[in-house]
């Protein structure tokens, strides 16, 4: 049987979750009330940080699910998404829009990746 890792659990949730040789990443978002490139940018370096931490990076995602508070915010985010994948290593990739945990919040990132 293929044992569950739990990292930084909170007795709600866990930010990292590594089964196997896949890890799985929370929702990760960033600062409330910043722009959209900004809570992008800022997701994302969490995203990098916690990957590195679970034995993984960038070049494995396997999944990324991107929610934005609104869809006219789809061009912004991209710009950032898009200057911070790692050519030949994009994920599959789905983006929608969503009410988030807080009105201030713009971008949410869930990610799959592999070690």
């Amino acid at each position: 049987m293929t044992q569950i890792e739990r990292m930084h659990s909170t007795g709600r949730m866990s930010r990292i979750v590594i089964h196997g040789d896949t890890v799985y990443l929370c929702g990760q978002v960033g600062e409330a009330g910043a722009s959209v490139a900004d809570q992008t940018r800022q997701t994302l370096a969490k995203i990098e940080d916690l990957l590195a931490e679970a034995g993984s990076d960038k070049t494995k995602i396997l999944q990324a699910i991107i929610w934005l508070a609104s869809m006219d915010d789809f061009a912004e985010m991209n710009a950032v998404w898009d200057n911070w994948v790692v050519p030949g290593a994009e994920p599959a990739r789905a983006c929608g829009e969503a009410a988030l945990a807080r009105p201030d919040l713009k971008v949410e990132i869930i990610i799959t990746a592999a070690r």
